[in-house]
């Protein structure tokens, strides 16, 4: 990305720094598999501490600020803001490197722990890539092949999203379709007092969800095959639907129902290249 703002330390200087740092990664990817020409592309936080790493869109994390914000000023205007198209979070335990993913599906929040291990295979090959020398590793997750480059002179068994566990940060990954990559951008020395916050602490109005990986995935493909289903249980308990049009005048509950499953399984049907491939098999 052009407007990266952020500057490439010596191996020196991130030792210094080595228990509060932030690792921005450009995230490209293809959501279609029938137009691999059309890939999308967010900036990616990895924000590391003594306690752990967290990795989560730096549009969502802005867009989540101002409308936490606005809701205390009481506005519901939310127009203009750019939400981010990645809105999973990924937190790493240290020393231990357990995983949790939280994401929504349909109404609800979750918290997943995934104990799935990576299986690498180091290679010999080495490549520069920015300021850091880099060696190649592979390994297979998700239902994708993926071709990593890490480096030691940044000291964490780290990476973007769930990688983890080579002996150097990551700094380039991707598969073998080319369809997801991350590369890292830039490094920010972060103040003592922005150690990253657990998703764990944020409030919310219902608690999360706590699943493994695979019941999880199990309500991911749920949700694909019934789009409507939160709400239709919504109404079910007595909750109340309203649908309006831009005047405020109420529009038939039923056909908007049906017009948004359409829609949804329209996208859904675009979307079929997800990064755990494997959910959908």
């Amino acid at each position: 990305m052009k407007n990266l703002l952020f500057t490439i330390f010596t191996f020196s200087s991130i030792l210094f720094y080595a228990q509060n740092q932030r690792f921005s990664y450009e995230y490209k990817f293809v959501t279609d598999s029938t137009a691999k020409d059309k890939s999308q592309t967010e900036l990616m936080y990895l924000d590391i501490s003594k306690k752990g790493s967290k990795f989560y869109s730096r549009d969502k994390a802005v867009a989540d600020s101002i409308m936490d914000e606005m809701n205390k000023k009481g506005s519901n205007d939310f127009e203009g803001i750019k939400f981010g198209q990645v809105q999973s979070i990924v937190e790493k335990s240290y020393p231990d490197y357990k995983i949790y993913f939280f994401n929504r599906v349909d109404m609800d929040e979750y918290k997943v722990s995934d104990e799935r291990k990576l299986d690498w295979k180091i290679l010999s090959e080495k490549e520069k890539i920015g300021e850091f020398n880099t060696q190649k590793a592979t390994t297979y997750f998700a239902g994708r092949k993926w071709i990593a480059w890490f480096t030691t002179d940044i000291p964490f068994q780290d990476g973007p999203y769930k990688f983890r566990g080579l002996p150097g940060l990551i700094v380039k990954i991707e598969d073998k379709a080319n369809s997801h990559s991350f590369i890292l951008k830039g490094v920010k020395n972060l103040k003592p007092d922005e150690i990253w916050i657990s998703e764990n602490d944020t409030k919310r109005y219902e608690p999360l969800i706590i699943l493994s990986h695979d019941k999880y995935n199990k309500q991911v493909i749920d949700q694909r095959n019934n789009p409507t289903k939160g709400l239709r249980q919504l109404m079910a308990r007595g909750g109340t639907v309203k649908f309006t049009d831009q005047d405020g005048k109420e529009l038939d509950t039923s056909k908007m129902m049906r017009e948004q499953e359409q829609r949804a399984k329209e996208n859904n049907a675009k979307n079929n290249n997800l990064l755990e491939l494997d959910i959908l098999k």
